[in-house]
């Protein structure tokens, strides 16, 4: 197997059964098989709370990797996404950006991540978001890896940094970019707007509880695995 960055060789690896009793290892070392395919995922915390369940449930499948480090928002991501893909082959990249770009947030804000919605800035404005997408599938789909775009999960009521709704509009805009450029869409929006309340962490906040991972993984897994087989 070709090389891969070290951050990308630092992975979580706990899987979806009993492990959950435990915190997440975010910077476990990865054993790769070089006779399996790569599949390397993009994206927020969101995506790596729910990375453990995808690799467990696609174990002697594929090779289930990801960056160490939260790929954040846009411009995060054009300027790390050289050093995430490194030069190793991807056969399927799984990746997203949402969370971060549309939330607001306030240098003076105590709260986590100076999320303020009334007094913060927008990280990202939507215009500029469908732009530098676009420029991150291109570069992507130089890889030569089948690309699945997840799409952003929901925005609970209450959260403090974010607005209820914004994440449709963001996207829609995330729906125009892949249509143009043939990228599968895995729709986890879809699956987290039908969540119950105690699937998420607490009230107001966008992360979720090992079952709602679960799930979220489940599904992802599911798009990862009919993409090995294109």
């Amino acid at each position: 197997m070709k090389r891969f960055p070290s951050v990308v060789l630092l992975a979580l690896s706990i899987a979806c059964s009993s492990a959950f009793a435990a915190k997440p290892k975010a910077n476990d070392a990865v054993a790769t098989d070089s006779t399996l395919p790569n599949v390397l995922i993009l994206g927020d915390s969101i995506s790596i709370g729910y990375t453990p369940v995808v690799r467990d449930a696609l174990k002697s499948k594929a090779n289930v990797i990801r960056p160490s480090a939260n790929c954040g928002e846009t411009r995060m991501g054009l300027a790390g996404i050289d050093d995430w893909l490194g030069d190793g082959k991807w056969d399927v990249i799984h990746f997203n950006w949402g969370l971060w770009d549309l939330c607001y947030r306030n240098p003076d804000s105590k709260t986590q991540g100076n999320r303020d919605k009334v007094n913060g800035k927008q990280a990202i404005p939507l215009a500029e978001y469908e732009a530098n997408l676009e420029r991150l599938v291109e570069r992507l789909k130089q890889t030569g890896a089948v690309l699945v775009w997840a799409s952003t999960t929901v925005v609970p009521e209450g959260e403090a940094g974010r607005v209820v709704g914004d994440e449709l509009k963001y996207n829609a805009a995330a729906e125009r970019v892949m249509k143009k450029h043939g990228v599968r869409i895995d729709d986890l929006h879809s699956l987290t707007k039908r969540f119950e309340p105690e699937l998420f962490t607490k009230p107001g906040d966008v992360h979720y509880t090992p079952a709602g991972y679960g799930k979220i993984g489940s599904q992802a897994a599911a798009a990862i695995e009919a993409a090995l087989k294109k």
